[in-house]
């Protein structure tokens, strides 16, 4: 098996043939070279991912947990939950994960589960960790197998988002999510929308910009559970850099007041009753103090120290992953939300 270095050589050199051929040339080898570079895609396909067993959530909902919350090599980009419902027409994606690879191993343990095939995929929002397994998803059932997302997540995915996800996770992973092609949802979905697989009715939920603007969270009705996606994380403080602050805690009331569930699914941690409230709690106190700094001209090095020493806040750091390295970049997100906000 030919090594990293070696896979990237090939695809350096083909980019280097096309560019050399000139244009004319290249026009008239085009065919030749597409279908060589889609050969080459899957020569260059990275390693298969572990099996991780299911978890029954609820009658319907089961979820595969991702163990970690950031990508690695040695995870192999198995960064986010996957979630999906066993329903009386077919089983349902609730975000099918970041990868060909895992979207493989998650196929494999849908089949010891159920001879139901996938009837249906919904992607939460556009980052990549969420939504790259459509390839798997795509191939083993088919290119008309609908895959629903927000308006916003779709436009993001066939623009910039979609290729710049699938380069992330194959440098952060170092290339084991490689051949992963993308595929993006089919079909667009707004508040409101109710899908009925028999037994289960899945219901959407957006109410604006939260985690990113296209989040969508996914209520199966007769459950009480709803899937959150990033909307809301649990021992994880959920990436702000295309969010809201305060859109994300409109959100959460209008979620509590909306959704009748006893469980809240996230993207990154354990489902739970507790979901919305532990990160509505951290994220007030991230909130909280930013506001009351700008509204006193304090410095934002003076914001960070009165959010790091908010009980809301200091109780949480030894249980969230990643605090260390992300709790300045969340504040700063806050702080230049809360003078936006003050203006």
């Amino acid at each position: 098996m030919p090594t990293s270095s070696a896979r990237l050589d090939r695809r350096r050199f083909l980019q280097f043939g096309v560019a050399a051929a000139g244009a004319s040339a290249t026009a008239a080898l085009w065919p030749a070279v597409s279908a060589f570079a889609d050969d080459l895609d899957d020569f260059i396909k990275g390693p298969p991912v572990p099996d991780i067993a299911p978890r029954q959530l609820s009658e319907h909902v089961w979820m595969i947990y991702a163990e970690d919350g950031f990508p690695t090599p040695e995870n192999q980009g198995m960064m986010c939950n996957v979630t999906f419902a066993i329903t009386r027409k077919g089983v349902v994606m609730l975000d099918p994960g970041g990868s060909v690879q895992i979207g493989e191993m998650v196929i494999r343990q849908i089949r010891r589960l159920t001879e139901r095939p996938v009837v249906a995929v919904f992607n939460s929002h556009y980052h990549g960790d969420h939504w790259l397994a459509n390839h798997a998803f795509a191939e083993a059932y088919g290119t008309e197998l609908p895959i629903y997302a927000h308006p916003h997540t779709r436009t993001e995915i066939l623009g910039v988002q979609g290729n710049l996800w699938r380069s992330l996770l194959e440098r952060w992973t170092n290339q084991a999510t490689a051949g992963t092609r993308i595929v993006a949802p089919t079909h667009e979905v707004a508040h409101g929308a109710e899908f009925d697989f028999g037994d289960l009715t899945l219901r959407v939920h957006h109410y604006g910009t939260a985690h990113t603007p296209g989040d969508i969270c996914l209520e199966a009705v007769e459950d009480r559970l709803t899937y959150a996606g990033d909307v809301a994380m649990d021992r994880r403080i959920a990436n702000m850099d295309d969010g809201s602050y305060p859109g994300t805690f409109r959100y959460y009331d209008a979620l509590e007041a909306n959704a009748a569930s006893r469980i809240w699914v996230p993207g990154h941690g354990h489902a739970g009753a507790g979901v919305l409230d532990w990160n509505r709690s951290l994220f007030e106190g991230i909130w909280e103090r930013c506001v009351e700094a700008v509204e006193n001209g304090d410095s934002m090095e003076a914001a960070r120290a009165a959010v790091l020493a908010d009980p809301r806040v200091a109780g949480k750091a030894a249980e969230t992953l990643g605090f260390e390295a992300n709790i300045g970049k969340y504040i700063s997100l806050a702080y230049l939300e809360a003078e936006k906000e003050a203006f």
